[in-house]
């Protein structure tokens, strides 16, 4: 009965022997599969368009000062006046036009500053915007703007509240072939990496599509935008 129970422990000890040897071979060629998906590779794709800008914001601002409130208001509404029939002249629709109320300081009623020697008591600002989305007509006017010099309408510079502003309403229609385009050129970097190291490119891990930016293509054409978007993303590498 020994020599039966010894023999069966015997076939107990090695029937573990084996199995744990068959354990450890699965387990190693299991961390080997995991350890081959754990090689990536993250790269970055790019898509880029010049646009022409869609609307263009024209703020025309200029000043005008009187020591008599009425001729005051009379002079800003006459400047008016010819600013809108220069706009108009120009191809600019009259919906496209918004005056706005003038803004009036009374130099003798304020704290501060010295009123002895003030030429005139009473200065205004008025503007005139265009908000358009022709924006071939306003570049057309904005060329010819010295015209208003010549009868009067002494424009202000380029201010912060005068600045010209050309924007690009379009990027929905850009959206989806720009994505596709950005995911195209990511695939092709990842590509030629997994070629260079002799991998061969799997499945996709995780992908994120970056923001996009609409900024002027330069400083001297604000009326073309350059549009930009970088996706990036990262891809399993097999050998």
């Amino acid at each position: 009965m020994n020599e039966s129970l010894s023999r069966s422990l015997v076939v107990l000890g090695a029937s573990i022997l084996l199995g744990l040897i068959a354990l450890g071979w699965l387990l190693g060629n299991a961390a080997e599969r995991v350890k081959t998906f754990d090689r990536t590779v993250v790269v970055k794709g790019l898509s880029e368009r010049e646009v022409p800008a869609d609307i263009a914001i024209w703020p025309l601002t200029f000043q005008d000062a009187s020591n008599d409130l009425n001729t005051l208001f009379g002079s800003l509404q006459s400047k008016n006046v010819l600013i809108a029939e220069f706009l108009t002249g120009h191809g600019i629709t009259g919906d496209a036009i918004t005056v706005g109320a003038p803004a009036v300081t009374d130099r003798l009623a304020q704290s501060y500053g010295d009123t002895r020697n003030i030429a005139y008591r009473y200065t205004a600002t008025s503007t005139v915007t265009v908000y358009t989305s022709d924006v071939e007509a306003v570049r057309k006017a904005m060329r010819d703007v010295i015209a208003l010099g010549q009868k009067g309408v002494a424009l202000s510079g380029e201010g912060y509240q005068s600045q010209t502003q050309f924007e690009f309403t379009g990027l929905s229609r850009l959206k989806p072939e720009m994505i596709e385009e950005a995911t195209k050129n990511a695939r092709a970097v990842a590509e030629k990496f997994a070629a260079d190291s002799g991998s061969r490119l799997g499945r996709i891990r995780s992908a994120q599509q970056g923001q996009f930016s609409i900024e002027n293509r330069d400083s001297t054409t604000p009326h073309i935008k350059k549009v930009r978007v970088v996706s990036t993303v990262e891809y399993y590498l097999a050998d």
